[in-house]
Protein backbone atom coordinates (compact mmCIF):
# COMPACT_ATOMS: atom_id res chain seq x y z
CA UNK A 1 0.00 0.00 0.00
CA UNK A 2 1.47 2.99 -0.77
CA UNK A 3 2.59 5.55 2.20
CA UNK A 4 1.47 8.59 0.28
CA UNK A 5 -1.53 10.09 -1.50
CA UNK A 6 -0.96 11.93 -4.69
CA UNK A 7 -3.61 14.33 -4.57
CA UNK A 8 -3.44 14.56 -8.99
CA UNK A 9 -5.47 11.03 -9.00
CA UNK A 10 -8.51 12.89 -7.30
CA UNK A 11 -11.36 14.11 -9.23
CA UNK A 12 -13.47 17.49 -7.22
CA UNK A 13 -16.17 14.91 -5.47
CA UNK A 14 -13.46 12.39 -4.10
CA UNK A 15 -10.76 15.63 -3.03
CA UNK A 16 -13.88 17.15 -0.83
CA UNK A 17 -14.80 14.07 0.65
CA UNK A 18 -11.07 13.37 1.40
CA UNK A 19 -11.00 17.13 3.48
CA UNK A 20 -13.91 15.97 4.93
CA UNK A 21 -12.49 12.62 6.18
CA UNK A 22 -9.40 14.68 6.86
CA UNK A 23 -11.11 17.02 9.19
CA UNK A 24 -12.78 14.65 10.93
CA UNK A 25 -9.45 12.70 11.77
CA UNK A 26 -7.61 16.31 12.59
CA UNK A 27 -5.20 15.64 10.16
CA UNK A 28 -4.76 19.37 8.82
CA UNK A 29 -1.46 19.12 7.05
CA UNK A 30 -3.71 16.68 4.72
CA UNK A 31 -6.71 18.65 4.34
CA UNK A 32 -4.88 21.22 3.22
CA UNK A 33 -3.35 19.79 0.28
CA UNK A 34 -6.79 18.28 -0.26
CA UNK A 35 -8.15 21.69 0.33
CA UNK A 36 -5.30 23.20 -2.45
CA UNK A 37 -6.00 21.21 -5.17
CA UNK A 38 -9.89 21.77 -5.11
CA UNK A 39 -9.24 25.12 -5.18
CA UNK A 40 -6.81 24.94 -7.79
CA UNK A 41 -9.07 22.79 -9.80
CA UNK A 42 -12.70 24.71 -9.57
CA UNK A 43 -10.61 27.96 -10.64
CA UNK A 44 -8.99 26.16 -14.03
CA UNK A 45 -12.30 25.67 -14.56
CA UNK A 46 -13.96 28.94 -13.72
CA UNK A 47 -16.06 27.46 -10.71
CA UNK A 48 -16.72 29.41 -7.44
CA UNK A 49 -16.57 27.49 -4.42
CA UNK A 50 -19.54 26.76 -2.37
CA UNK A 51 -20.10 28.07 1.03
CA UNK A 52 -18.94 24.32 2.44
CA UNK A 53 -15.57 24.51 0.30
CA UNK A 54 -14.57 27.79 1.07
CA UNK A 55 -15.33 27.30 4.65
CA UNK A 56 -13.48 23.87 4.73
CA UNK A 57 -10.81 25.48 2.92
CA UNK A 58 -10.39 28.04 5.57
CA UNK A 59 -10.48 25.50 8.87
CA UNK A 60 -7.52 23.56 7.14
CA UNK A 61 -5.20 26.69 7.48
CA UNK A 62 -6.41 27.93 10.31
CA UNK A 63 -5.70 24.26 11.80
CA UNK A 64 -2.36 24.25 10.70
CA UNK A 65 -1.28 27.76 11.23
CA UNK A 66 -3.16 28.28 14.34
CA UNK A 67 -0.64 25.42 15.70
CA UNK A 68 2.60 26.97 14.13
CA UNK A 69 1.82 30.69 15.38
CA UNK A 70 1.59 29.07 19.26
CA UNK A 71 4.45 27.33 18.97
CA UNK A 72 6.05 30.30 17.97
CA UNK A 73 4.54 32.43 20.78
CA UNK A 74 6.16 30.06 23.26
CA UNK A 75 9.48 30.15 21.84
CA UNK A 76 9.22 34.01 21.64
CA UNK A 77 8.14 34.31 25.27
CA UNK A 78 12.37 33.08 26.37
CA UNK A 79 11.29 30.70 29.01
CA UNK A 80 14.36 28.69 28.49
CA UNK A 81 17.03 30.27 30.31
CA UNK A 82 18.43 26.92 31.34
CA UNK A 83 18.75 26.13 27.63
CA UNK A 84 21.10 27.53 25.18
CA UNK A 85 19.93 30.41 23.49
CA UNK A 86 21.39 29.99 20.35
CA UNK A 87 19.65 26.75 19.69
CA UNK A 88 16.44 28.31 20.90
CA UNK A 89 16.87 31.05 18.36
CA UNK A 90 17.23 28.51 15.65
CA UNK A 91 14.36 26.22 16.52
CA UNK A 92 12.17 29.25 16.57
CA UNK A 93 13.73 30.72 12.98
CA UNK A 94 12.33 26.76 11.63
CA UNK A 95 8.71 27.63 13.20
CA UNK A 96 8.74 31.20 11.20
CA UNK A 97 10.05 29.51 7.86
CA UNK A 98 7.67 27.38 8.16
CA UNK A 99 4.79 29.59 9.16
CA UNK A 100 5.87 31.57 6.16
CA UNK A 101 6.14 28.67 3.66
CA UNK A 102 1.83 27.79 4.60
CA UNK A 103 1.07 31.62 4.60
CA UNK A 104 2.73 32.36 1.18
CA UNK A 105 1.05 29.31 0.21
CA UNK A 106 -2.79 29.99 0.94
CA UNK A 107 -1.63 33.65 -0.05
CA UNK A 108 -0.66 32.98 -3.19
CA UNK A 109 -3.83 30.25 -3.72
CA UNK A 110 -5.98 32.70 -2.68
CA UNK A 111 -4.79 35.90 -5.06
CA UNK A 112 -4.13 33.92 -8.18
CA UNK A 113 -8.05 32.36 -7.88
CA UNK A 114 -10.54 33.49 -6.20
CA UNK A 115 -9.26 37.79 -5.13
CA UNK A 116 -7.61 37.84 -9.08
CA UNK A 117 -11.66 37.79 -10.08
CA UNK A 118 -12.62 40.58 -7.36
CA UNK A 119 -9.53 42.69 -8.19
CA UNK A 120 -10.64 42.28 -11.69
CA UNK A 121 -13.90 43.70 -11.15
CA UNK A 122 -15.05 40.86 -12.37
CA UNK A 123 -18.90 40.47 -13.13
CA UNK A 124 -19.14 36.77 -12.41
CA UNK A 125 -21.98 36.76 -10.96
CA UNK A 126 -20.83 32.93 -9.27
CA UNK A 127 -19.35 34.93 -6.84
CA UNK A 128 -21.69 36.60 -4.22
CA UNK A 129 -20.51 39.84 -2.13
CA UNK A 130 -20.01 37.62 0.57
CA UNK A 131 -17.42 35.72 -0.85
CA UNK A 132 -15.42 38.74 -1.75
CA UNK A 133 -15.91 39.73 2.08
CA UNK A 134 -14.28 35.94 3.20
CA UNK A 135 -11.39 35.89 0.73
CA UNK A 136 -10.03 39.73 1.05
CA UNK A 137 -10.37 39.30 4.51
CA UNK A 138 -8.89 35.81 4.53
CA UNK A 139 -5.68 37.22 2.35
CA UNK A 140 -5.82 40.16 5.49
CA UNK A 141 -5.38 37.32 8.10
CA UNK A 142 -2.64 36.04 6.90
CA UNK A 143 -0.94 39.36 6.02
CA UNK A 144 -0.89 39.71 9.22
CA UNK A 145 0.20 36.55 10.93
CA UNK A 146 3.08 37.44 8.70
CA UNK A 147 3.67 40.79 10.77
CA UNK A 148 3.33 39.07 13.41
CA UNK A 149 6.68 37.57 13.24
CA UNK A 150 8.00 39.16 10.95
CA UNK A 151 7.90 42.96 12.70
CA UNK A 152 10.29 44.43 10.85
CA UNK A 153 8.59 43.98 7.45
CA UNK A 154 6.42 46.88 7.14
CA UNK A 155 5.26 45.59 3.25
CA UNK A 156 3.44 42.83 4.87
CA UNK A 157 1.86 45.31 7.74
CA UNK A 158 0.82 47.32 4.57
CA UNK A 159 -0.53 44.33 2.41
CA UNK A 160 -2.58 43.15 5.58
CA UNK A 161 -4.03 46.81 6.25
CA UNK A 162 -4.71 46.89 2.42
CA UNK A 163 -6.61 43.77 2.13
CA UNK A 164 -8.66 44.60 5.43
CA UNK A 165 -9.49 47.85 4.58
CA UNK A 166 -10.97 46.43 0.84
CA UNK A 167 -13.03 44.04 2.36
CA UNK A 168 -14.10 46.50 5.29
CA UNK A 169 -15.30 49.02 2.02
CA UNK A 170 -17.35 45.84 0.20
CA UNK A 171 -18.70 44.50 3.68
CA UNK A 172 -19.83 47.86 4.76
CA UNK A 173 -21.21 48.39 0.86
CA UNK A 174 -23.17 44.76 0.72
CA UNK A 175 -23.12 43.18 3.55
CA UNK A 176 -25.73 43.84 6.77
CA UNK A 177 -24.50 44.62 9.81
CA UNK A 178 -24.99 41.62 11.80
CA UNK A 179 -23.56 39.37 9.01
CA UNK A 180 -21.19 36.92 10.89
CA UNK A 181 -18.53 37.49 8.05
CA UNK A 182 -18.72 41.26 8.35
CA UNK A 183 -18.18 41.19 12.07
CA UNK A 184 -15.73 38.78 12.06
CA UNK A 185 -13.95 40.93 9.55
CA UNK A 186 -14.20 44.16 11.76
CA UNK A 187 -12.89 41.97 14.65
CA UNK A 188 -9.78 40.96 13.18
CA UNK A 189 -9.15 44.01 10.99
CA UNK A 190 -9.31 45.55 14.98
CA UNK A 191 -7.09 43.31 16.11
CA UNK A 192 -4.20 44.06 13.42
CA UNK A 193 -4.98 48.01 14.26
CA UNK A 194 -4.21 47.33 18.12
CA UNK A 195 -1.58 44.42 17.48
CA UNK A 196 0.46 44.95 14.33
CA UNK A 197 0.11 48.36 13.01
CA UNK A 198 -0.03 49.87 17.16
CA UNK A 199 -3.17 51.92 16.03
CA UNK A 200 -5.12 51.67 18.92
CA UNK A 201 -7.13 54.62 18.78
CA UNK A 202 -8.64 53.01 15.40
CA UNK A 203 -8.89 49.46 16.47
CA UNK A 204 -11.06 51.04 19.62
CA UNK A 205 -13.03 53.41 16.72
CA UNK A 206 -13.50 50.10 14.48
CA UNK A 207 -14.44 47.86 17.23
CA UNK A 208 -17.26 49.63 18.74
CA UNK A 209 -18.64 51.05 15.33
CA UNK A 210 -18.84 47.64 14.34
CA UNK A 211 -20.83 46.56 17.51
CA UNK A 212 -23.15 49.67 17.98
CA UNK A 213 -24.23 49.27 14.61
CA UNK A 214 -25.02 45.29 15.34
CA UNK A 215 -26.60 45.83 18.25
CA UNK A 216 -28.76 48.50 16.75
CA UNK A 217 -30.09 45.77 13.99
CA UNK A 218 -30.08 42.84 16.93
CA UNK A 219 -33.83 42.19 15.83
CA UNK A 220 -32.98 41.37 12.35
CA UNK A 221 -31.11 38.49 13.06
CA UNK A 222 -32.57 35.08 11.53
CA UNK A 223 -31.51 31.83 13.48
CA UNK A 224 -29.05 29.99 11.12
CA UNK A 225 -26.73 33.28 11.92
CA UNK A 226 -27.77 34.44 15.69
CA UNK A 227 -25.22 32.25 17.31
CA UNK A 228 -22.23 32.94 15.25
CA UNK A 229 -22.80 36.70 15.19
CA UNK A 230 -23.51 37.57 18.88
CA UNK A 231 -20.61 35.72 19.89
CA UNK A 232 -18.37 37.80 17.56
CA UNK A 233 -19.75 40.57 19.00
CA UNK A 234 -18.94 39.56 22.59
CA UNK A 235 -15.66 38.95 21.40
CA UNK A 236 -15.88 42.53 20.09
CA UNK A 237 -17.23 43.41 23.21
CA UNK A 238 -14.44 41.99 25.62
CA UNK A 239 -11.43 43.10 23.30
CA UNK A 240 -12.93 46.97 23.64
CA UNK A 241 -13.14 46.21 27.25
CA UNK A 242 -9.63 44.88 27.40
CA UNK A 243 -8.36 47.90 25.07
CA UNK A 244 -9.88 50.53 27.23
CA UNK A 245 -8.14 49.24 30.61
CA UNK A 246 -5.43 50.53 30.71
CA UNK A 247 -2.16 48.38 30.48
CA UNK A 248 -4.12 45.59 28.87
CA UNK A 249 -3.95 43.97 25.41
CA UNK A 250 -6.90 42.03 23.78
CA UNK A 251 -5.87 39.25 21.35
CA UNK A 252 -9.26 37.70 20.46
CA UNK A 253 -9.93 36.90 17.28
CA UNK A 254 -12.38 34.92 15.14
CA UNK A 255 -11.58 31.02 15.08
CA UNK A 256 -12.11 30.87 10.75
Amino acid sequence: MSSSIDVKDYDKKDLLSLARIAEAAERYPDMCKFMHQLVTLKCASNEALTIDERNLLSVAYKNVVGSKRQSWRTLSAGNFQDLDANVVQKYKELVENELETVCQEVLTLLKDGPVKKIDASSSDASMSDEDGVFYLKMCGDYYRYLAEFKENDEQHKSDAETYYTKAMDLAEGKLPETHPTRLGLALNFSVCYYEILKKKKEACDLAKKAFDAAIEKLDTLNDASYKDSTLIMQLLRDNLTLWTSEGQEGDGEENQ
